[in-house]
Order: C-alpha cells, then sequence, then structure tokens
C-alpha cells in the first residue's frame, strides 16, 4: 500500500469514527402515549380539512335536515310545534354527535383496511389497543367541534336559548357517545371481516333516531340500551338546567354502566372479528 493509500484510508476511517461518535451523541427520540394522541388527533383533523368541499357539505347538510324539520313542523303544527323546540334541539345534537361518533370510528376502520394500512397498528410499539382508543378520541374531538357548529346554527335559526353548562354537558355527552362508539366498533370489525355491511350499518343509523327518543320514564327497561339514558339526561341539563350533581346517583349509575359495558363490547367484538380475519388472512384485503 502506498502512502497516498494509507493516508486515505486513514481519512476514511477517521470520518467514519467521527460520523459514529456524532451519532452516539445523538439523543433517541422516543414518543409517549401523548405523542399517539397529539399526533392521532392532528392526523384526523388534517384529513377532515384537506377535503374542504367535503367538510362544508357535512356542516351544511346538519343544518339542511333541521331547517326542513324546523320550518316543516312550524308549518304544519304551528304553535304546538313551537313549544318543543328546545327538545327537538337537544335530540338533533345529540343525534349528529352520536351518528358523527358512530360512523367516524367505523369509515375510519374502513378506509385504514382499503389503503392497507390497518395491519400496521399491530406492528406499533405502543400495542393495537391504545391506538385505536386514541383514534375514539380524535372522532369524539372532532364530532363535537363539528355538532357544536351546528348547535349554534340550530339557536340562531330558531331563536332559542339553551342551557349550556359545560361542566355537565360534556360529561352527560361524553359517556353517551361511548353507546355509539361501541357500535361503532362493531360495525367497523364486522366490516373487516366481511368487508360489504352498509345496508346493515346505514339501517343501525335511523335506530339512533328511535333510541334517543325512547321514553325512559315510561319503560324503565329501557335505560339499559344505548344512547337512551344520555339522552334523558342530557335533555334535563340542557332544557331545564339541571346540573351534573344534581342527577340522581342511580341515574348517573346507569348512565357510566351502560356507557362502559357497550364501549367494552364493541372493542371486544372488533378484537375477535379482526383477530379472525388475521386468522384467515383477508385483513388487508378489499
Amino acid at each position: 500500500m502506498t502512502a497516498a493509500e494509507e493516508r486515505a484510508s486513514d481519512t476514511r476511517e477517521g470520518r467514519s469514527e467521527a460520523d459514529g461518535s456524532a451519532h452516539v451523541r445523538t439523543p433517541e427520540r422516543t414518543g409517549g402515549y401523548y405523542h399517539l394522541l397529539k399526533a392521532v388527533i392532528y392526523r384526523d383533523l388534517l384529513i377532515w380539512v384537506r377535503y374542504p368541499l367535503n367538510a362544508a357539505l357535512g356542516l351544511f347538510m346538519g343544518v339542511f335536515f333541521f331547517a326542513l324539520m324546523f320550518y316543516g313542523g312550524t308549518l304544519v303544527a304551528g304553535e304546538a310545534f313551537s313549544d318543543s323546540i328546545e327538545g327537538l334541539i337537544v335530540g338533533y345534537f345529540l343525534w349528529t354527535l352520536s351518528l358523527g361518533a358512530y360512523s367516524g370510528i367505523m369509515n375510519d376502520i374502513q378506509s385504514e383496511a382499503s389503503w392497507g394500512t390497518l395491519e400496521r397498528h399491530f406492528m406499533t410499539p405502543f400495542g393495537f389497543g391504545p391506538v385505536v382508543l386514541a383514534k375514539s378520541i380524535a372522532i369524539v374531538f372532532r364530532t363535537f367541534m363539528t355538532s357544536a357548529v351546528i348547535l349554534v346554527v340550530m339557536l340562531l335559526v330558531t331563536g332559542t336559548g339553551l342551557n349550556l353548562n359545560l361542566v355537565t354537558v360534556l360529561p352527560v355527552a361524553t359517556l353517551t357517545l361511548a353507546g355509539a362508539l361501541g357500535l361503532g366498533l362493531v360495525m367497523g370489525g364486522l366490516s373487516v371481516l366481511y368487508k360489504r355491511i352498509s345496508n346493515i350499518a346505514n339501517l343501525l343509523q335511523f335506530a339512533f333516531i328511535g333510541l334517543i327518543s325512547a321514553p325512559v320514564f315510561d319503560l324503565p327497561w329501557a335505560r339499559v340500551l344505548p344512547l337512551v339514558q344520555g339522552s334523558a339526561m342530557l335533555q334535563r341539563a340542557m332544557v331545564d338546567g339541571t346540573r351534573l350533581w344534581e342527577f340522581d346517583p342511580l341515574s348517573l349509575a346507569v348512565l357510566i354502566g351502560t356507557s362502559v359495558f357497550y364501549l367494552a363490547f364493541g372493542y371486544a367484538v372488533f378484537s375477535l372479528t379482526t383477530r379472525r380475519a388475521r386468522r384467515l388472512g383477508v385483513l388487508g384485503d378489499y
């Protein structure tokens, strides 16, 4: 080896050692559950705003259907309809919330499967469960934002005032949405396994109307159904001004119990269906 070659070899080794030492000195960046939740919420909002026409049409259709009910009911029933307008606004607000949570998590799972990215959630360092939980929180957050806009427009159109005590409304509405999220996870898991279940999924959306308007005081057994107990409590909170600490303990216990049960049931069904889809090798098929 000539002197020039030895000098070139020493130069390369020195650069390698320098690069290695620089690499060692660079601290390794690790993320926690906070970073996971932040990234998932940012991704969900980013996908939503990247299609502004679709987002705007979603808000417009929500307001449009309410305007049809309001003006149509006013023309047909007149003063009798106006006396129950507060209950209609609260019921429609809860329907937009529950529909957004239900269809949001279901459509997100279907989109992940069609994009071929659903399988990656099983390989993340966080595990599959925390990723799905973060997605659910992100969808609930976005749903509250869109439904709040629709609620403000409804109040302006009708000239109605409601008791919007956030300390009461937010916990009751969030617990109520847990049942809708559970049903969305069930439908999402079935869509991963059976691919096309749009007819059943769309039918369940209309069932939400019956659950929200169910006469809970005349049918006490209906309280164990999803959305029913939360709807009754949200009506009392937003129309009558009842505070969270003024509800009887039994009503709160039923609300929390049904919310936890349906959310856990939905996650269990979703886990079983995705596990079976993995065994059959159809998890990434579309």
